[in-house]
């Protein structure tokens, strides 16, 4: 039987008397292991492999041991074992000895098994190289490949990196925390944009390298950065003598730091510079091929995005300019009230939003209070908004009611040629009294800080957002009333203080409640802490923030005015009219005429719901003069004069006007263009003498408390 194990070698019957010459001729030695009697001849090219001496071996294994390290004899003894034992034919390994220099050398052999005609392995021959150039040369490939590979993903993670860079100071931070530039060997980096001819230097050097004067130079003076925006070509610095020799101006003032090399490249986007980079080494002597291309990729990819981040600046600024120009540009001052309005634009470039606020003094000691949000996060959304603004401030300096406001602000959103629609919460405060009436159009629930620190959710009816209720037809907001005592606050804001990515609106409620609980008293410092914390959590929506509160100790003054419009069929705003006057007339002080002044209007607004097609709208006032005096107005849409008549045989009406004419010093009926107005007036003495709680106090079980 032919062993084909032999037949590979093509090794003589009588080897190793003959050997072969063309394994010595290949610098490979030979072995015949004679499993049998353990012995293991090894010619001469063998050992010399080993680096051992034919007097050092005894034609046993075990005479390699001080060549051979213990675990590469482990390793070897278990491969040959496993060909052994499992019936193979050959084996091979590569395996590291131990030269008389001391040092590791990688060897190769490769054996074959001769066995029986019973299958018993009998000998192995084979052969023994040095394979430590071998291995060396494949080593240093894979080095070359890893370290290409290496750069080709720093230029890539880089990349990445500045995908997500917003600003020119986002793309610096980038560079110098990036790990890539780490694995460049860069030491520190140094950056200049190019601005009407001069180089502005925006990202500086290790610390300790700003050279005074050059934080801004012109493009034809002696330093590198400028030598690359002039040529468009990169400057690789090989040496210290490169640096010096080429910028004498520049070299002695960063000559102590260490800098052995620099690559300074051009930022070229839209075929124009935009500026230069510089890279600077500690520890580097020269660049490669590869090293000059990876780092002409790398300003490449830099050039892109900083253009795209000054792109971003220039148009966040101007979007950001806009909005802020149709803000107020001051809160007045309003008497017997505190004001603390806050804005922050999200930084998304031109992705400004059309967030507003805004504090209207009214006649009469009241005010109101605007906070809106325009849809969109462009500049049409911020222009929209500035027009916005300033129709609904018109309509509510006009003196129409809350309602009214809202219902022609969302008719003049309509009509403009834009698709946008907006929220909004509108309310009129009157300081004397503390009654607010808030009218909101799909707008978030304002929240109600009380003295103690507590706060808790407002929920009030609403209405259809500006400019789809005029598109729908349903222009009937809904007002709600509440009364503010001295020292509580109104929070309004827009959805962006309280919408946080994963989280429903009501869990971004409880959250800003909490928030707004444990910040602090002053209402300035709680609008920086509310700005403060959203700051630190992160958000893409722009916020608008405005508190009010009620100072304590204000007085009523002549001229104060409250109205509220009551829909015919609409039992909730009737109860809100009855809540307002009643609060009203304790807050004016009106004594003894309190419940007179009640009935009486109570009386005239229910004639105008029953004998009128329309609603009615209810005006409280008190006049200036030298004394006293509440006048009560209703108005409705009817022309028809009201009149006496008498009591019917159950005596439970035609007693209105009699109630009207008995209890008033002086009431009457005004024309009032397709209506009628009848008012009338009690003359008031002293001061107020009710405490301003004493209005939540006596409010009756069925009216909803805020």
């Amino acid at each position: 039987m032919v062993d084909p194990a032999a037949d590979a070698l093509s090794l003589p019957e009588d080897w190793p008397a003959h050997p072969d010459l063309s394994l010595a001729l290949n610098r490979m030695g030979s072995f015949d292991w004679d499993l049998d009697t353990g012995l293991m001849h090894m010619d001469e090219a063998a050992l010399d492999v080993f680096q051992t001496d034919v007097t050092e071996y005894d034609g046993r294994p075990e005479s390699l041991a001080p060549r051979v390290p213990p675990s590469e004899s482990i390793r070897l003894d278990g491969m040959v074992a496993q060909a052994l034992k499992s019936g193979g034919t050959h084996y091979g390994a590569y395996f590291r000895i131990r030269a008389r220099d001391g040092n590791l050398r990688w060897t190769h052999t490769q054996g074959f098994i001769r066995r029986d005609e019973t299958g018993r392995p009998r000998r192995i021959i084979g052969i023994v190289r040095d394979a430590t150039h071998e291995l060396a040369e494949s080593t240093a490939r894979r080095e070359v490949d890893d370290e290409r590979r290496r750069q080709t993903s720093v230029v890539e993670s880089t990349t990445a990196a500045l995908a997500h860079a917003r600003t020119v100071q986002d793309v610096i931070d980038v560079l110098k925390d990036s790990h890539g530039l780490e694995h460049l060997g860069a030491t520190s980096v140094v950056m200049g944009l190019l601005e009407a001819g001069r180089i502005h230097l925006v990202a500086d050097g290790p610390e300790g390298s700003f050279v005074p004067g050059t934080r801004h130079t012109r493009v034809d003076e002696q330093y590198p950065m400028s030598e690359v925006v002039r040529t468009l070509a990169p400057r690789f610095i090989e040496s210290p003598d490169d640096f010096a020799g080429s910028y004498p101006v520049l070299w002695p003032h960063i000559s102590g730091l260490g800098i052995t090399s620099a690559a300074y490249l051009p930022l070229i986007a839209q075929a124009r510079p935009i500026g230069a980079l510089g890279l600077l080494y500690s520890d580097k002597d020269g660049f490669s091929p590869e090293d000059r291309n990876v780092l002409v990729a790398l300003g490449s990819s830099i050039a892109q995005s900083l253009q795209r981040a000054m792109l971003f600046e220039q148009e966040h600024d101007l979007a950001e300019g806009l909005q802020q120009a149709m803000l107020p540009r001051r809160i007045p001052e309003v008497p017997g009230a505190q004001i603390a309005v806050r804005y922050r634009s999200a930084r998304l470039g031109r992705d400004i939003g059309g967030d507003w606020y805004d504090i209207i003094p009214l006649p009469g000691g009241r005010v109101g209070a605007v906070i809106g949000d325009v849809q969109g996060h462009d500049t049409h959304a911020a222009a929209v908004m500035g027009q916005l603004r300033i129709v609904l401030r018109a309509y509510a300096a006009e003196g129409h009611t809350p309602a009214t406001v809202m219902a022609r602000a969302s008719s003049f959103l309509h009509e403009l040629d834009t698709d946008r629609f907006a929220t909004c919460t509108y309310l009129e405060a009157d300081l004397a009294t503390g009654v607010v009436q808030v009218v909101r159009a799909g707008h978030v629930d304002l929240l109600l800080r009380d003295t103690d620190g507590g706060c808790r959710r407002v929920p009030v009816e609403g209405g259809m957002p500006l400019g789809l209720s005029a598109e729908f037809g349903r222009l009937d907001y809904p007002v709600g009333i509440l009364e503010l005592d001295p020292g509580q606050a109104l929070l309004l804001y827009t959805d962006g203080l309280v919408e946080q990515p994963g989280t429903d609106l009501d869990e971004g409620m409880q959250w800003l409640t909490a928030l707004v609980r444990n910040g602090p008293d002053d209402i300035q410092d709680l609008a920086d802490h509310m700005c403060d914390v959203v700051d630190g959590r992160g958000g893409d929506d722009d916020i608008a923030v405005l508190l009010l509160r009620r100072k304590g100790g204000y007085t009523p003054q002549a001229g104060g005015r409250l109205q509220q419009h009551v829909a015919q069929s609409d039992p909730e705003a009737l109860i809100s009219a009855r809540h307002m006057i009643r609060a009203a007339v304790r807050a004016w002080g009106a004594g003894d005429r309190a419940d007179e002044i009640e009935l009486v209007a109570d009386e005239l607004i229910t004639n105008a719901l029953l004998h009128t097609d329309g609603g009615a709208i209810v005006t409280l006032r008190m006049l200036a003069g030298h004394e006293r005096r509440l006048r009560v107005e209703v108005e409705d849409r009817s022309s028809a004069l009201p009149r006496r008549r008498e009591a019917g045989p159950a005596g439970v009406s035609g007693r209105g006007l009699l109630l009207v004419d008995r209890l008033t010093d002086v009431w009457g009926v005004d024309s009032r263009g397709s209506g009628k107005c009848v008012w009338c007036e009690f003359a008031l003495s002293g001061r107020a003498e009710i405490p301003w709680t004493s209005a939540i106090d006596t409010v009756p079980a069925d009216i909803p408390r805020p």
